[in-house]
């Protein structure tokens, strides 16, 4: 499962200028490596992102360099850590 994100600002990854990217759900593995999840659950219960984290996810499932990430408007940082954070609490397909 991958989606498509349009960037609200383009950014520069492996000498290419991208106005969108492709994010794909994380394998256990790649997760497992990470060491972590893409989101925290606070004392009151609230799901929130846990950025460095995610900002790891977005480099290993949208194939794109470190120095990419940084370079993203922080809209589309939010949009893409969410999306991430979403993979995990809803199951790969449904029986």
């Amino acid at each position: 499962m991958s989606e498509v994100v349009k960037l609200s600002a383009p950014i520069e990854a492996h000498g290419a200028q991208l106005s969108e990217l492709t994010i794909r759900r994380p394998t256990p593995q790649e997760a497992r490596a990470i060491r972590g999840l893409p989101y925290k659950i606070d004392t009151d219960e609230a799901v929130v992102i846990d950025l460095e984290v995610a900002a790891k996810y977005i480099v290993v499932c949208a194939g794109i360099p470190s120095s990419s990430v940084n370079q993203l408007d922080l809209a589309d940082l939010n949009s893409l850590s969410w999306k991430l954070a979403g993979f995990f609490m809803t199951p790969a397909s449904s029986t």
